[in-house]
C-alpha cells in the first residue's frame, strides 16, 4: 500500500495551531493561500499584511486588487491560479520577516508547492524573491529572468504595493507576465 499525498486542507488544519515563532502570538487568522489546488501557476508573495490577517486570505487589499487586475490582463482569475506567502502570519507593522520566521515557515511553503505541484511560481516582490532564491542581489536585476525554486520554473518580479508606489514600474511586470504566459503554453505543447 502506497503512501497518498497529503493535500492541502491537511497542511492547513496543522498550520492552523502553529505557535512555532513568536509572529503566532499577534496574528488574528493564519493566511494559508487560496485558488486552485491543482494550479499549474502559482503566485507567492513575502507575507500577510493587515487586511490579509484580519480576512485568513492573500492579497485581499490594494495590492491584491491590483494583483486580481494583473491576472485578468493574463485571461486568468483568482479561481485558475493559486496565491500564497512565505509566511503565513503577518509580522508587525508590516516588516520584513526575520529569518528564524521564515525557518518556521518555509517548509510549509514547500509542502504547499509539493502538493499542487505548478509548472511555474511567480515571487512576488524583494523580500520573496530573494528569499526564495537565496539571493541577495536587487530585485530590479532578479526579475525578468527565470529561475528555479524546488525543481519549478520561477519568475521573480515586482510586488504588486510597489507597483502602487511606483505605477511606471507595471510594463516590467507585463513583460515578466508575458513571459510565464509563453512558458505556460510550452509546457502544454
Amino acid at each position: 500500500m502506497g503512501c497518498r499525498p497529503e493535500t492541502l486542507e491537511e497542511i492547513a488544519a496543522e498550520l492552523h495551531n502553529c505557535q512555532r515563532c513568536p509572529l503566532s502570538k499577534r496574528r488574528r487568522n493564519v493566511v494559508f493561500g487560496v485558488g486552485d489546488p491543482q494550479a499549474q501557476l502559482v503566485f507567492v508573495g513575502e507575507g500577510p499584511g493587515r487586511e490579509e490577517d484580519e480576512k485568513g486570505e492573500p492579497f485581499v487589499g490594494e495590492a491584491g486588487r491590483l494583483l486580481d487586475r494583473i491576472l485578468s490582463a493574463m485571461g486568468l482569475n483568482r479561481d485558475q491560479v493559486y496565491i500564497c506567502n512565505v509566511v503565513k502570519c503577518r509580522p508587525p507593522g508590516n516588516r520584513d520577516p526575520l529569518p528564524e520566521e521564515i525557518e518556521h515557515c518555509e517548509p510549509y511553503l514547500k509542502r504547499q508547492l509539493a502538493t499542487i505541484n505548478p509548472r511555474v511560481v511567480v515571487a512576488l516582490g524583494r523580500f520573496a524573491v530573494q528569499t526564495l532564491l537565496r539571493d541577495s542581489a536587487p530585485i530590479s536585476r532578479l526579475r525578468g529572468h527565470w529561475r528555479e525554486y524546488e525543481g519549478i520554473a520561477l519568475m521573480p518580479t515586482f510586488h504588486p504595493a510597489f507597483l502602487l508606489r511606483k505605477p511606471a514600474m507595471k510594463r516590467e511586470v507585463w513583460e515578466d507576465m508575458k513571459q510565464v504566459l509563453h512558458r505556460l503554453r510550452e509546457l502544454r505543447d
